[in-house]
């Protein structure tokens, strides 16, 4: 088991040109390689696909913002007790909202958290799929689309949960550990 995952990783060096480009870019910005791209390096294709759809979901400038997007991906995250997207995904959340104590709210009490309507009903629709989403019901919708979310927004955070539950399994799988710079992005 390597110190980021118990699969090993790929060093970007050694992705596919297409992979390494991509991954090259996030680097420059962040001034990182997320260890994520690292452990998932090792399956390109699986890695282009969870890039492909991550990218769809979270860099689109319709419905929900940036911001409320990371705070899916964190209540998700949170009810899956997934270290690695919290932090990683936490740093984000915090950098887009300029709130250095919202992730760490919601990460470990969503339902406490102070927040505002809208975002009370974000979080409270992502926990209503990623806890018990066999129990998942007209209601939940109702609920959301009164707090003022349309459609487009109630099927972005469902996308986005969905997508964060496989992502934390994953992370749960590999045992991926979360880079230290994200630990104090934000703050």
């Amino acid at each position: 088991m390597s110190d980021v995952s118990r699969f090993g990783v790929v060093e970007p060096a050694d992705l596919p040109d297409d992979l390494r480009e991509r991954v090259g870019a996030i680097a420059e910005k962040s001034g990182f390689v997320p260890n994520i791209f690292r452990a998932l390096g090792r399956r390109p294709r699986e890695l282009r696909a969870f890039l492909d759809y991550h990218d769809a979901l979270m860099d689109s400038d319709e419905g929900l913002s940036k911001a409320e997007r990371e705070l899916v991906v964190v209540a998700t995250s949170g009810a899956n007790h997934c270290t690695y997207c919290i932090v990683a995904h936490g740093a984000i959340l915090r950098i887009r909202t300029k709130d250095p104590e919202i992730a760490d709210h919601v990460a470990t009490n969503p339902y406490g958290a102070e927040l505002t309507g809208r975002q009370r009903a974000i979080v409270d629709l992502a926990l209503s799929l990623a806890v018990d989403s066999a129990s998942f019901t007209e209601d939940d919708i109702d609920a959301a689309r009164e707090a003022g979310l349309d459609e487009d927004e109630i099927w972005d955070v469902g996308s986005i949960t969905a997508l964060f539950a496989m992502s934390n399994r994953l992370a749960h799988l590999t045992a991926l550990r979360p880079n230290a710079e994200f630990f104090t992005m934000g703050r």
